[in-house]
């Protein structure tokens, strides 16, 4: 929504309000199918998942047609940091999306973990019936964060087409949605663990693109795997040490246990 609102309107800044409520209704609409009426959150993940895609195809191909650049965000360079040889052009020279990203992680790891309101969150999801015990409102949390978490999965869509690759076109996020869900199972659920595994992926995202630029004799499909491979391995390695919520994808009803 975000590249086809920009498209339409030129203004670059609506098409991202616009990918954050579109992102804030269908997370109020998983919702209420997974919270209210308690259906198999896995399910009906994948179902709203194939929805959105469905969609964003049609809208594209019904008035778009074509695979169309648009004038997307423009890199600005920190002064000072940017110049720094080689970290500077990695993690300063990018567009504001890619900065409020940084800022995002310290934000989160705060939230989760030095406020009531984190506090409620960590409580909701490993144990719902002592939350709900003390007066805290599971199902109210669990639409909060549902809200708020696909709020942030519109804002990385609109990053890919409006703040990377200018364009869009079907497939456009390859994966990346799956890949950010095992990054969280990777990172244990702290912010500052997803931060690591994402840059371990973003690593090996880059260096297939480098193996591409420079030529180097290795087969393209090859290549373009190699980031999805190293995430898988990277999770196999942790395996034995991944956490997860206790009360993860389960419905709650009050007078019952998870």
């Amino acid at each position: 929504m975000g590249f086809f609102v920009t498209w339409r309107t030129g203004n670059i800044y609506l098409g991202i309000l616009i990918s954050l409520i579109t992102g804030a209704l269908m997370g109020l609409l998983m919702g209420i199918v997974s919270i209210t009426f308690k259906a198999e959150q896995g399910i009906s993940g994948i179902g709203l998942y194939m929805f959105g895609w469905g969609l964003s195809g049609l809208l594209f191909r019904l008035y778009v047609g074509a695979i169309t650049t648009i004038e997307g965000l423009r890199p600005v360079k920190i002064p000072g940091l940017g110049d720094i040889p080689y970290i500077g052009t990695i993690f300063f020279n990018h567009n504001w999306l890619v900065y409020l990203a940084y800022i995002l992680v310290p934000i989160s790891w705060v939230v989760l973990y030095k406020t009531t309101w984190g506090l409620k969150v960590r409580a909701v999801g490993t144990t719902p019936e002592a939350a709900d015990n003390l007066g805290v409102s599971v199902d109210g949390i669990r639409y909060q964060c549902l809200v708020l978490g696909s709020m942030m999965a519109g804002l990385a869509g609109a990053y890919l087409t409006v703040g990377q690759a200018n364009m869009y076109a079907d497939y456009i996020t390859a994966g990346r949605g799956f890949i950010a869900v095992a990054l969280v199972y990777f990172g244990r659920w702290s912010p500052l663990g997803i931060l690591a595994g994402s840059l371990l992926f973003s690593m090996a995202d880059s260096f297939q693109q480098w193996v591409q630029v420079l030529g180097i004799s290795v087969p393209y499909e090859l290549a373009v795997i190699l980031p999805y491979v190293i995430t898988i391995m990277a999770l196999a390695v942790s395996f034995g040490r991944v956490w997860a919520p206790a009360a993860l994808g389960r419905p709650y009803e009050r007078g019952t246990r998870g």
